[in-house]
């Protein structure tokens, strides 16, 4: 079959196979290519660092900030990783998921550099998955010294009671209204949405919050298939305050604010061990949920327009570069660079007064006429597609495809 975007109300239900693998190759080039830069520069390459990661385990490995924490732990820093997400096979009618893709070709890269790989299609709630963490571990002799928790479902089944929880994403105390944009048509309309109630704030937190992270880490612990001085990474948004009703001060907000006090859990119950937990609060970019939630597109499109005018603009793959080399893993530093909450600060150019300025200045006046000349909503949809395989370099897209192949 001919794979072409199946794109309904801002969500894309399928996944071009040869797309998704691309652009991790992608990816691993330009991994490989800092590391050699850092070398030219250093005398000294990433993975002949004394402080480097050495055994990572990605949780929710298959897209997003997850696997290009993956790629960069892999192909700059020679990192062993382990990988957990749970993707949609493709079947004789229907494409896989795009991280189904995603994982099939980190593994073929990895296995090319002769680095140690394995991604486990699975439930990450699940214990498991904790469990094949583990075992894992103890058959190939190592103990992880990164764990990057990267999960992002809407729904999550407790382990112990078997009970399922839905996160949504609304308002709290009060509607909100505000204005969104359908990033194929360019067409603006408001969006309004009801508070939640207690019970969705508390799935949410089931959900989205830090329980799941602590149970890992005290799975892993337990096991003692932690190295002594490991770090352990959530990641995590705040956005400015135009977007805090809907997002940091909504069900969300509530979800990552435990995220946030989970870390600070960690770090004090393992702190005879030296581990060291950390929220990374990370930059916008467009996600496979992203363009859903109501006034992010717009948001993010201004945003993008105008980082890139000031040359400050970054994809996931740029902002785990600044987390491995500028925050986890500076040589010569002791202590990981973090704000007065103890959270790790990638949203730093995106927050910069002037870049904020900007944009509520261009917000204020967008129209649908206008929409191209203040904001790069062209540039939103691309990575809306990139990220499901379509409007890759280098990709015949003319070609007739077989899902199962």
């Amino acid at each position: 079959m001919k794979i072409t975007p199946q794109v309904r109300n801002n969500i894309c239900l399928n996944a071009h196979p040869v797309g998704c693998k691309r652009d991790v190759q992608m990816q691993a080039a330009q991994a490989r290519l800092l590391a050699s830069n850092i070398g030219q520069k250093t005398g000294i390459m990433p993975y002949a660092q004394e402080k480097r990661p050495k055994h990572v385990l990605v949780i929710g490995c298959s897209t997003g900030y997850g696997l290009a924490s993956r790629i960069v732990a892999a192909f700059t820093y020679h990192a062993a990783t382990v990988g957990f997400s749970f993707e949609r096979m493709p079947s004789s009618t229907k494409t896989g998921s795009p991280g189904w893709y995603a994982n099939e070709a980190f593994d073929q890269e990895a296995a090319a550099d002769g680095l140690f790989s394995v991604t486990y299609n699975m439930d990450a709630f699940s214990n498991e998955a904790k469990a094949q963490a583990i075992d894992t571990a103890r058959k190939n002799g190592f103990a992880y010294d990164l764990v990057i928790y990267s999960l992002a479902s809407p729904v999550r089944t407790d382990p112990k009671t078997g009970q399922m929880y839905r996160s949504v994403i609304k308002p709290i105390g009060a509607p909100y209204t505000g204005t969104t944009v359908d990033v194929f048509t360019g067409k603006l309309k408001q969006a309004e949405i009801q508070p939640a109630t207690p019970d969705e704030i508390a799935e949410t937190v089931k959900v989205m919050g830090g329980e799941d992270w602590q149970l890992w880490v005290d799975a892993l612990a337990s096991a003692n298939v932690l190295d002594n001085g490991a770090m352990t990474v959530a990641y995590s948004y705040i956005g400015p305050p135009l977007s805090w009703q809907i997002y940091r001060d909504g069900t969300i907000g509530h979800a990552k604010a435990d995220l946030e006090a989970k870390a600070h859990q960690i770090d004090s119950n393992y702190k005879d061990r030296g581990l060291r937990a950390f929220v990374s609060i990370n930059k916008a970019v467009v996600t496979r949920s992203s363009a859903v939630i109501p006034i992010i597109p717009l948001y993010v499109s201004t945003l993008f327009k105008v980082m890139k005018e000031k040359n400050l603009h970054e994809g996931t793959l740029d902002q785990m570069v600044r987390l491995f080399t500028e925050r986890l893993y500076v040589p010569n530093k002791d202590k990981v660079p973090v704000d007065e909450e103890g959270r790790i600060r990638l949203d730093d150019w995106e927050l910069q007064d002037s870049v904020q300025k900007e944009v509520n200045a261009r917000l204020a006046r967008i129209t649908e006429e206008n929409l191209r000349q203040l904001a790069d909503i062209d540039g939103f949809r691309r990575d809306f597609l990139q990220a499901h395989g379509f409007e890759i370099s280098g990709v015949d897209y003319d070609a007739e495809f077989d899902p199962l192949e």
